[in-house]
């Protein structure tokens, strides 16, 4: 599988250099040797650290990674003409480099994944930090605070944000589930939860519309909170929190939407796209920004098969072709049939994380692995919805694709924790089974409050303990 990815990220290059230039591009080699050793790196410390690991999880990631260095690299030579700016696609292959070379030291410095759960409420301080330091750095060119800069370098805390607090999470619902899923008094037909138990997600709540009040970052509140319900609802199956969030939500939304200059502009190019070509006076209040209705006009020109790798003009939508709206380059080029692959592709890799949960025996691996898998599929589907049409775009970062070093470094972590959780769980299983000869079982860790140990129940319960 994995070379199979190499072959298509390979071809693609080279079919999006012939369109371009009618020859083949003069750094296909230095790229393919670029691509075989990143697969042949990541397919080797898996085989050491992790050979039990799912197979599939690893091919995926390549591949999706390998497509978006290819639709960057068709995007360099438009965007140098039309703007006049640099080359991005050799800084997102360092990136690149970067984020597996991190991947290979989590799978070499992890061997136990349960040993996070020691660190709970440190990782919940280091989250918070990471969530709220954009506040304190000024906006970026388009709006929305995400970035923290020191000196040369800048970085997006909340792509990390995200995997520590699915960390968190876990920990927190594996020790407080029971209290969580058993208590409430009825009303209105529902089982509410006490007022203390509401505490935590009513904090998370508050704190989701602080990110989105003073950085304006609709994608990251709407990330971590929606993150948050959904573990809440893998722990407890309890439909009750799905209700209290949906409400909490839309209360949030509202009335930051309507306060929030910047989130209302976003709205309302949302609800009315093609009002931008409206003379000025015609328009709706707040309406600045043309990108929602060039992204429609790209799907729209793909049709079905789109018009080809290389050959479309995707840099018409501007910047934004390179970060979230990067999948109507896929749209316009490869068509209706191009875009679904690419989502197949993301929804093969989320449901091999929920497979890794599903037989993972360790309930704290169990949710970790399951939110995991959420982050990712609600970053997706937050992404390609806005791109859409179907809700108002965020400015995320496309996983794998979207040109961005924090957003590959890590979207590659969260793969290597996949992998490390899919390794255990698999190899307990090869263990339990009668005909294995291996008897070796590893000692449990401890959990953070250092009172229980986590018991292997093979089909446990999330919250069992």
């Amino acid at each position: 599988m994995l070379t199979f990815a190499l072959a298509v990220v390979i071809y693609g290059y080279a079919s999006a250099g012939l369109a371009m230039t009618g020859g083949l591009p003069s750094h296909l080699p230095h790229f393919a040797v670029s691509q075989l050793c990143l697969a042949t790196a990541a397919h080797l410390a898996v085989r050491r650290f992790a050979p039990h690991a799912d197979p599939l999880i690893l091919p995926l990631a390549f591949l999706l990674t390998g497509l978006g260095l290819v639709l960057i690299q068709r995007l360099d030579p438009a965007y140098a003409a039309r703007f006049d700016s640099a080359p991005a696609s050799g800084g997102q292959l360092v990136w690149t480099v970067l984020a597996v070379a991190v991947t290979i030291v989590v799978l070499w410095a992890l061997r136990d994944y349960r040993q996070l759960q020691r660190y709970l409420y440190v990782t919940m301080a280091a989250s918070m930090a990471l969530l709220m330091a954009p506040a304190f750095f000024p906006g970026d060119t388009y709006g929305a605070k995400r970035w923290v800069y020191l000196g040369p370098l800048s970085f997006q805390p909340g792509e990390f944000a995200k995997i520590s607090i699915v960390v968190f999470f876990a920990g927190f619902l594996v020790l407080n589930r029971d209290a969580l899923s058993c208590t409430g008094r009825r009303m209105l037909g529902m089982t509410l939860p006490y007022g203390r138990q509401i505490g935590p997600i009513a904090a998370v709540w508050l704190l989701s519309l602080l990110v989105l009040v003073f950085e304006r970052d609709l994608g990251t509140s709407l990330l971590f909170f929606g993150v948050f319900v959904a573990m809440l609802y893998i722990a407890t199956e309890r439909t009750n929190w799905v209700v209290c969030g949906i409400a909490m939500t839309a209360v949030g939304a509202i009335a930051v939407g309507a306060t929030e200059p910047h989130v209302k502009g976003r709205i309302m190019a949302w609800l009315h796209p093609f009002d931008i070509y409206l003379p000025p006076d015609q328009r709706p209040p707040g309406l600045i920004s043309d990108q929602a209705a060039e992204a429609l006009f790209g799907f729209g020109s793909g049709g079905v098969t789109g018009s080809g790798l290389g050959q479309g003009h995707p840099e018409l939508i501007g910047f934004a072709g390179r970060s979230d709206f990067i999948l109507t380059t896929v749209g316009e080029e490869l068509g209706l049939a191009g875009v679904m692959a690419v989502l197949l592709l993301y929804t093969l890799l989320v449901a091999r994380g929920f497979r890794t949960a599903i037989t993972c025996g360790n309930p704290f691996g169990k949710l970790l692995a399951a939110g995991l898998s959420v982050v990712l599929a609600f970053q997706v589907f937050i992404i390609v919805a806005g791109v859409t049409g179907l809700m108002p775009f965020t400015g995320k970062a496309l996983p794998f694709l979207a040109q961005g070093g924090s957003s590959m470094v890590a979207n590659w972590l969260l793969i290597a924790l996949l992998l490390a959780i899919s390794n255990q769980a698999r190899r307990d299983l090869h263990r339990d089974d009668p005909s294995d000869t291996h008897t070796d079982h590893p000692e449990p860790v401890e959990s953070g409050r250092g009172q229980h140990r986590l018991v292997q129940t093979g089909q446990g319960h999330p919250g069992d303990i």
